[in-house]
């Protein structure tokens, strides 16, 4: 099956928070086996802030090619009290009535703000666009629900001016072994692969000068006014970038990652040195012979197609020593039955088990009769400390209890670093099994028939460190908002998750460290598909120590009627949720705007991935009879 892709907005400003479904890490799905007490709710009701697109439609200035807005709609947006206000309230009444709430949710928005675009040339260079600062700030001011400020700055390029001189600079842009990456597509989304691995560039000095006039603006409002803005997200997706993104997202080689840069090499030094004693000790620990830290280089080439001098130098997306099991199976669906789930073998040897829950919508496109996204599963194999040698891997499907259905089998090598040829190792008999049933299909992508895999510990060190520097560039980016009156707001990520996709290579991103607990930073997760309704995400949320989430994006993927909607949103309320924000279509005057629409908004017109039967359920939901979620 071709590699799974996360769904993504298809226009310019739908990209302001693009979602992400993505691979599980390695050992990332340990946790799924494990039962966890969900963090029980202890805060008011649940705030929808649903991400609508006025920043386009309203409080930017209009292109020579965006489509015409109607007069009064134009006339609301401009002048000197202009702002999306109106065309807010115009487009969340219809969902919730002003003055109707609901004792379990309360029904406010999201107000992206859009940092690069926030900058016009002047003779003096590049300042402050205060007319489209005043426009976002008046927003907040003339609109009386509450909301959450989203800040908004990531790879995915908003077309603003700025941006294509930054773009120039080299400073400012990722690099992987063979140096810094142009900008590439995301289907019809252009992407600036902006580098995190310092804070020392132009790029991260307009995003905070932007950020500090926003904040400063904001500040001068009424505390009244303020205090309407319930929650601040932080610049959007951040994590590592790579070549070919929209379809190298998996596991196939080359593997190419970043930051290579001058600057991230000599932090990948000075990492090592703060995590060892000595070199000695570092040598003992990667079986090396470095004269000094400065010696090391960080893990960039292949052993099976390049040279290498040092076998440390070694680096694919298996060489931190994790091999995923992975692919997906279809049960035909009974009332009442247990979830199936694929038991892995190891020369005979039982190695785990792991449920069929996963989204897999690359899957459902290929086979709609399935009439179900959630077909895959993943099993992680440690193989850090098995010995050299052949080995045999097997999976088995139990849709029923107790009855295994044999799915295939995978011969690999687990490699030594000489690459003799790996000795046959000991077989253990497979377990009894049945013939497949003729209404179960299934397929194992990975591991690959006849495959090899070498462990370089150099490679998860390397990967630690670069999901470090995702983690120090929300810090400082966190320090900014900390010093306006926004502190003791509370601050959220806006992070992808790794672990709802078992096609995807997480390492890629180095975004693991950022979903753990971090001082003054709240989690906020983007979930899509099975992650917004299923147990794929709580099981994970229940054992990862946050005390409370938001959820920056939201879409089940599927329709829903509004009972299935009220538990979702309910056990994400239990669960601790703050907020939860879905893409919404401006709308005025009952008509939707013209502009881009989203693929993913939740709209009465809007055909795709069941989302108009979603906004009804959400209306439902919002206009029903008060009851506790």
């Amino acid at each position: 099956m071709p590699s799974s892709t996360a769904p993504r907005p298809a226009t310019l400003m739908a990209t302001l928070a693009a979602c992400a479904v993505l691979a599980a890490g390695a050992g990332g799905l340990a946790l799924w086996h494990s039962q966890f007490p969900a963090t029980a709710r202890t805060t008011g009701p649940l705030l929808l802030a649903p991400m609508i697109g006025v920043i386009d439609s309203c409080v930017l200035e209009p292109s020579a090619t965006a489509a015409p807005s109607p007069s009064d709609l134009r006339a609301s947006c401009s002048g000197p009290e202009g702002s999306a206000a109106a065309l807010l309230k115009a487009t969340l009444s219809p969902l919730q009535p002003q003055g109707r709430a609901a004792a379990a949710y309360t029904l406010g928005y999201t107000l992206p703000v859009p940092l690069l675009q926030l900058f016009r040339h002047s003779p003096e260079g590049w300042v402050i666009d205060q007319d489209t600062v005043g426009r976002l700030v008046r927003t907040v001011r003339d609109n009386s629900r509450p909301l959450i400020l989203y800040l908004f700055s990531t790879h995915f390029a908003t077309d603003a001016p700025l941006e294509k001189e930054l773009a120039l600079n080299p400073a400012n842009l990722a690099q992987t072994r063979d140096g810094p990456l142009a900008q590439s597509r995301y289907y019809d989304s252009a992407i600036n692969n902006w580098s995190l691995a310092s804070t020392q560039t132009e790029l991260t000095a307009r995003r905070v000068q932007a950020a500090q006039a926003v904040l400063e603006a904001i500040c001068r409002l009424p505390a009244p006014d303020i205090a309407k803005i319930k929650g601040v997200t932080l610049l959007g997706e951040l994590h590592h970038l790579f070549p070919n993104f929209e379809a190298g997202m998996g596991f196939d080689a080359p593997y190419r990652v970043t930051d290579y840069s001058p600057a991230s090499v000599a932090g990948f030094q000075q990492f090592l040195r703060q995590q060892f004693a000595g070199i000695e000790q570092l040598n003992r620990v990667l079986g090396a012979d470095y004269a000094a830290f400065d010696a090391v280089q960080p893990p960039s080439r292949d052993i099976r197609t390049e040279p290498l001098q040092r076998f440390t130098e070694h680096i694919d997306s298996f060489a931190h020593g994790s091999l995923p099991i992975s692919g997906w199976a279809y049960v035909k669906p009974t009332r009442g039955a247990a979830p199936a789930w694929v038991h892995i073998y190891r020369n005979g040897v039982f190695v785990g088990k792991t449920p069929v829950n996963q989204g897999r919508q690359d899957v459902l496109a290929a086979k709609p009769e399935l009439g179900d996204a959630n077909t895959g599963w993943r099993l992680d194999m440690d193989f850090r400390h098995l010995p050299v040698g052949q080995y045999r891997i097997d999976a088995f499907l139990e849709a029923t209890p107790g009855r295994l259905t044999h799915l295939g089998t995978r011969h690999i090598a687990l490699m030594g670093r000489d690459q003799s040829a790996p000795p046959l190792l000991p077989q253990q008999a497979l377990p009894a099994s049945a013939a497949a049933d003729a209404a179960q299909q299934a397929h194992i992508d990975l591991p690959a028939e006849q495959s090899s895999y070498y462990y370089n510990p150099l490679v998860p060190l390397w990967h630690r460190f670069r999901q470090q520097q995702v983690v120090d560039y929300l810090q400082f980016f966190n320090g900014v908002v900390n010093q306006s009156c926004l502190a003791d707001t509370p601050h959220y990520t806006h992070q992808i998750i790794p672990f709802s996709n078992p096609s995807w290579d997480a390492n890629k991103y180095a975004i693991q460290a950022s979903l753990q607990p971090m001082k003054n930073i709240r989690l906020g997760v983007s979930l899509y598909g099975n992650a917004a309704y299923g147990e794929v995400f709580s099981r994970w949320y229940g054992g990862s120590g946050h005390a409370g989430y938001g959820v920056t994006e939201f879409h089940p993927l599927k329709a829903m009627d509004a009972p299935a909607v009220q538990h979702m949103l309910g056990q994400h309320a239990q669960r601790g949720a703050q907020f939860v924000s879905f893409f919404l279509e401006p709308r005025w005057q009952g008509a939707l705007v013209q502009r881009g629409h989203n693929t993913f908004s939740l709209d009465p017109e809007n055909a795709q991935f069941g989302a108009a039967a979603l906004y009804q359920s959400v209306q439902q939901v919002l206009t029903a009879p008060a009851t506790a979620p």
